[in-house]
């Protein structure tokens, strides 16, 4: 698989996005089965802003094939 260069907001995107994958990881804790009750709203706000800022917001198609070509392990 081709891996793809990203621009810096891209990249931005892609950052803020795992970010927030791994947050929403963290509190569903497999282990103890706790749940959150909500998101932290700066995790989400961040991942929100860098899609829009990389031009991404509605186009998730494509942003999902960024992520699966510069992050393969977080996209599946």
């Amino acid at each position: 698989m081709q891996t793809a260069v990203l621009t810096d907001r891209e990249r931005t995107a892609v950052q803020a996005y795992l970010r927030l994958l791994h947050t929403v990881r963290a509190a569903f804790d497999l282990e103890t089965g706790s749940r959150p009750a909500i998101v932290p709203p700066g995790v989400l706000a961040e991942a929100e802003a860098a899609l829009e800022r990389a031009g991404l917001t509605g186009n998730e198609g494509e942003f999902f094939r960024l992520l699966r070509s510069w992050c393969p392990e977080s996209s599946g």
